[in-house]
């Protein structure tokens, strides 16, 4: 049976993941798990092994999980018997990647007959090393899949020697890079809105499109994060892999079908085409910024330079914007302008097409700016708004505008699974489609890189913002030099 025809009758899966006691298994896997499991989606004869530095036994483990992960499942999915059921899924194995020589002890616990599932959550620089000892256990065969959390590198260099490795001992066909914007359920929504209405197809492309705006907007600062995103900044956090990817969903041509790699060739082409950047082009299309002290909502908050862990002469930026273009026929000469930051007013990720105004305008009063806008608000809401012109009631033909709200929550009122429980049943059931591929992660590398080697080739400091602004004064000259604005 292929992958892409898998079905959970008779499965028998083994959920290995590393690190299995650090954040990001307590904060989103497990829960995720959980859910699935509550909702029928997980193999009836269905382990998951985690693995971690920490001596934990078993009952540890299950205590830890009890106070760690049971706080991320909302009250109202939680039921005492599926979670009992679903602790007695769990085990645990203390294993130092860098220390222990070999997985006997994690080969010894799996079962020959169940399909594994090893679920990478840890440093990217790990990676190597976790595949090289789990194939010389023994544990790797043809229904084996691997799972790499972001970020796959810091460069392509990096990226490349990642993928290099771990294609050693697995096909393309059992990689699943994530990234879990690509689980959300507007981000898949936005493949139906695009090429399941025949309304946008044929304006979707120049002259009827003025600009794309793509904002990811963060309240939160780096928190503990500090150590990890002082080496990596917004550009290979944010922009390298969650904006780049809705960039090439809004810009993709229709693929030929909905199969993974019909999907995946149509963003690549897409990758390809983003106009390179010289160091001119970079000093003057993109921003650096990072947060200073300031106020989110009502809670005073302390710069990026007085975090924990963050070098005083630290040039990281913790935002970004920029103006892109993707030289093609649909898209030419049409501004990208894609914006990331932490310590931002809300939060918030949206995609704002701006449609061009009439040629010519016959009513009197004209002056609302954009007549036409489209708006996808991805979190904290998902919504799609479309802004159009009306008459105001009275005398007259005086406009204003008025928009055009689907509201998908009041559409569609049932449980929504997250963003990690939907991409984790993916990889269970076998579906690569919102996954990325090697090239399309190279292709992205190719296009950031150089804007990094520009930004050190420039030498200057991230522009100054107040926590809790919209990102510093530049980024939005950014936009007034072709006449547009950030949408907020």
């Amino acid at each position: 049976m292929s992958n892409a025809s898998k079905s959970l009758s008779g499965l028998s899966l083994d959920m290995i993941i590393f690190g299995g006691a650090g954040d990001l298994a307590v904060r989103k896997l497990l829960p995720a798990l959980y859910m699935a499991h509550l909702h029928g989606n997980l193999p009836r004869d269905t382990r998951i092994i985690g693995l971690g530095r920490h001596e934990f036994s078993r009952s540890d483990y299950l205590a830890f999980v009890e106070i760690q992960s049971r706080p991320f499942v909302s009250p109202d999915n939680f039921g005492a018997d599926a979670w009992s059921g679903f602790l007695e899924l769990l085990d645990y194995i203390c294993i130092d990647v860098m220390k222990d020589r070999d997985f006997s002890a994690l080969a010894d616990r799996t079962r020959k007959e169940a399909e594994r599932v090893f679920y990478l959550a840890t440093a990217p620089s790990l990676f190597t090393t976790i595949c090289n000892k789990i194939a010389a256990s023994g544990l790797v065969d043809h229904n084996s899949r691997v799972v790499l959390e972001k970020p796959l590198g810091r460069d392509l260099s990096s990226a490349t020697e990642i993928n290099d490795a771990v294609g050693v001992h697995f096909k393309e066909e059992q990689i699943y890079r994530i990234d879990h914007y690509l689980g959300k359920e507007t981000v898949q929504n936005l493949m139906v809105l695009r090429f399941g209405n025949s309304i946008l197809e044929p304006i979707w492309r120049a002259p009827n499109i003025s600009s794309v705006q793509i904002t990811v907007a963060e309240t939160v600062g780096v928190g503990s994060r500090a150590g990890f995103y002082d080496s990596a900044g917004a550009m290979r956090d944010m922009v390298q892999n969650h904006l780049l990817q809705l960039l090439c969903i809004i810009a993709m041509e229709p693929p030929v079908s909905l199969s993974p790699n019909g999907v995946r060739d149509e963003k690549l082409k897409v990758l390809r085409s983003l106009r390179r950047m010289t160091v001119a082009d970079i000093a003057r299309d993109t921003v650096r910024g990072r947060y200073i002290r300031g106020a989110v909502g009502s809670e005073a908050v302390k710069g990026y330079l007085e975090e924990e862990e963050v070098p005083q002469d630290s040039t990281t930026e913790t935002f970004v914007a920029l103006r892109a273009y993707v030289d093609t026929w649909r898209w030419a000469k049409i501004p990208f302008f894609l914006r990331t930051g932490k310590r931002m007013p809300k939060r918030s990720s949206q995609i704002v097409v701006e449609f061009t105004n009439p040629p010519f305008s016959i009513f009197p009063d004209a002056s609302h700016g954009v007549a036409n806008r489209l708006v996808i608000e991805l979190q904290p809401d998902e919504a799609i708004r479309l802004q159009i012109m009306a008459k105001q009631p009275g005398s007259g033909m005086s406009m204003r505008p008025v928009t055009l709200n689907l509201d998908l929550q009041s559409a569609f009122p049932q449980r929504r699974a997250e963003a990690y429980e939907r991409l984790l049943i993916d990889v269970i059931r076998g579906r690569l489609t919102h996954f990325m591929r090697r090239d399309e992660l190279e292709a992205a590398w190719e296009w950031v890189e150089p804007i990094i080697d520009g930004w050190t080739r420039l030498g200057e400091n991230p522009h100054s913002y107040a926590a809790g602004s919209w990102g510093p004064s530049a980024a939005s000259a950014l936009l007034a030099r072709d006449g547009f604005v950030w949408h907020e």
